[in-house]
């Protein structure tokens, strides 16, 4: 017997109409010009879906590409390639049931065997892909063995009954599965395209999606232009016929080039959100965004031998003014942060964190009193260097940290570089502490915690804790995982591999004619196929 899942079933996906492209109240005058244009503030890496890590590519991806599932203006799921679901007794095998009207965009039809290979794909390790760790974390049976390269992608837990129903085997229930489906690295991709490009099948004129756009252009660090899919298999909701993304490294330039008309979307420079929602009202935005700010703590044997010590790492977090960030730097509706995961997420309850409750004057005395103790003061000044790529925001914080940091007798060096070479350098761990920012893969307190498990493969402090590995992984088996999560974030609190500093706002300048911007959905997932520009 096998439990069917409707898209309305389980409070996990949402009752959806048949066309759940743009959704245009009746009456609606729309605009003759149908485009929109974004803003990037850094080149992207990759427009592979097992290759891409970031969020601005991510943002690329869901344009280009479409998997199971996808985020309605809430976060609720809604039907992508699939329509629903049937799941066994026990709850680990799962049947898609897959659109027999999704096309690529050369017109063949979307089938199972494509999923199957872009799963295969990414846990595959010759791929090298930094999300193989997700198959583990979706607990598809026999990831982990597969990208230790202990047994062969044949042997993943995902197969093709036929070309419209995708059968997948997990190793264990996991309630928001289905959630983790919406994630770039699960879309499909065809073989036979990667085949004949190889490397260069992302290029313009050889990449061939399943999303409601197709790729025309592609200058690196500049644009990137998406126009609307006629072979979409929602093509005739899908209103936004052009999307462009430029690329602008100075956020001041962008904001700049947003009030001369060139862009409908921005992000808000740190300490203009005030200023410019007096002046634009309906214009500046500022929702909650599941994101959190923080310096990575190399912690493995390339790393500073200082920051082997906890006194140290605890002294460097405590001294960081998390106020003077929030209040006076951003100034957006971010919130101070004195753990990892988002204060926003689903169901996610804090641990009580004792550094939250005191005064910044208290830290700062402890801090002191810690890096006393473990050798260094003002005559004896701990040296260490902190990189962050490149924006004046990142460097306004940096400036910030140097300061609070340097009563403490802690001379901080500032090292800036492109978002391409200071991930690089993070991956290998070529720093001593490293601006990073997480965006959660899914509306989880998983997607934050299990990023500093020894097993994942962006934990690039290599933070190492056997009883942090233990509780994550029995959260994956708990009939309720949220005290686990709780005891994890407490060993974060009292290890502290990283210096977490602030839970992000997502704080934008939208053009007013543009709508279907999901802002009431803390993951800020957004589809062009949503959007649509009224006349004014």
């Amino acid at each position: 017997m096998k439990l069917s899942v409707a898209i309305s079933a389980l409070a996990l996906l949402a009752a959806a109409p048949a066309g759940i492209a743009a959704t245009v109240p009746e009456g609606t005058k729309l605009a003759a010009n149908q485009s929109y244009t974004f803003w990037l503030l850094d080149a992207i890496k990759s427009m592979d879906p097992q290759i891409n890590t970031d969020v601005e590519g991510s943002d690329i991806l869901r344009n280009l590409f479409e998997g199971l599932y996808n985020e309605g203006p809430k976060g609720e799921l809604v039907p992508g390639v699939a329509t629903g679901f049937d799941l066994s007794d026990d709850k680990t095998v799962y049947t898609f049931h897959l659109r027999p009207e999704a096309k690529w965009s050369d017109g063949k039809p979307v089938t199972a065997q494509d999923f199957v290979y872009a799963w295969r794909r990414l846990a595959d390790p010759k791929t090298a892909s930094e999300y193989a760790w997700y198959m583990e974390l979706m607990q598809v049976k026999n990831a982990a063995a597969i990208t230790a390269g202990e047994k062969p992608v044949e042997e993943l837990g995902v197969k093709a009954v036929d070309d419209h129903t995708l059968e997948v085997t997990i190793e264990t229930p996991l309630p928001y599965f289905p959630q983790m489906l919406v994630h770039g690295s699960t879309f499909p991709v065809r073989e036979d395209v990667i085949a004949k490009y190889g490397q260069d099948w992302t290029k313009p004129g050889n990449l061939v999606g399943n999303g409601a756009y197709v790729l025309s252009q592609h200058l690196l660090g500049e644009r990137i232009e998406m126009d609307k899919a006629p072979t979409y298999w929602d093509a005739e909701h899908t209103v936004m016929t052009h999307l462009t993304a430029l690329t602008i490294n100075d956020k001041n330039a962008a904001l700049t080039r947003y009030l001369a008309g060139e862009l409908d979307r921005v992000e808000i420079p740190a300490g203009q959100y005030p200023r410019l929602k007096k002046e634009y009202p309906d214009q500046a935005i500022s929702s909650p965004y599941s994101c959190s700010y923080t310096y990575l703590v190399n912690l493995s044997d390339k790393g500073p031998e200082a920051l082997k010590d906890v006194r140290v790492r605890k002294a460097l977090s405590y001294a960081i003014n998390r106020d003077v960030i929030v209040d006076n730097v951003l100034q957006g509706g971010q919130k101070p942060a004195y753990n990892w995961t988002h204060w926003a997420t689903a169901g996610f309850k804090m641990p009580d964190i004792d550094y939250a409750h005191w005064t910044q004057k208290e830290r700062t005395e402890k801090a002191k009193e810690l890096l006393a103790e473990a050798g260094y003061g003002p005559d004896h000044p701990l040296k260490l260097t902190l990189n962050y790529n490149t924006s004046d925001d990142h460097k306004k914080i940096a400036i910030a940290v140097q300061q609070f940091w340097k009563p403490l007798g802690v001379a901080l060096t500032l090292n800036n570089m492109e978002w391409k070479v200071h991930t690089d350098k993070m991956q290998n761990q070529d720093f001593d502490l490293a601006r990073y920012a997480w965006c959660g893969d899914y509306n989880e307190a998983s997607t934050y915690l299990d990023f500093f498990t020894s097993y994942s493969g962006h934990n690039n402090g290599k933070f190492l804790n056997a009883d942090y590995d233990r509780i994550l992984k029995e959260s994956k088996t708990a009939a309720d995982p949220q005290p686990l999560y709780t005891e994890a974030e407490q060993i974060l609190a009292d290890q502290m591999p990283l210096l977490p500093i602030y839970h992000y706002a997502k704080v934008d300048m939208v053009k007013a004619d543009i709508k279907g911007l999901p802002t009431e959905n803390v993951m800020q997932t957004w589809y062009g196929k949503d959007l649509y520009r009224v006349a004014k």
